[in-house]
């Protein structure tokens, strides 16, 4: 039974080392490959298409308010004056 135990707990051990051992060379950020023309011209293509989609969209000089024609230009006034507050933020009776 101490031998399995033993055998056991080095298998425990070894497993992480032995996963990161065989694991293949990957290569995250692979070397930069050189167009072809043809790729070149077509890049280009979308880009003058992007900019040109980009010129499209109007302005937002207009204020985005969803609200503002419900409001009323001015607040309406209470007539009831505030009542003045305590140290500890109740009202005063």
């Amino acid at each position: 039974m101490r031998v399995f135990r033993l055998a056991a707990a080095i298998a425990l051990l070894t497993a992480p080392a032995y996963a990161q051992m065989g694991t293949p060379n990957v290569n995250l950020i692979p070397e930069l490959q050189s167009k072809s023309p043809e790729e070149k011209e077509a890049e280009a293509v979308r880009e003058k298409a992007y900019r040109e989609s980009l010129k499209k969209i109007p302005d937002a000089n207009v204020s985005s308010d969803p609200w503002g024609t419900v409001r009323s230009a001015e607040t309406p006034r209470t007539s009831v004056p505030a009542k003045p507050r305590t140290k500890t933020g109740s009202t005063a009776n």
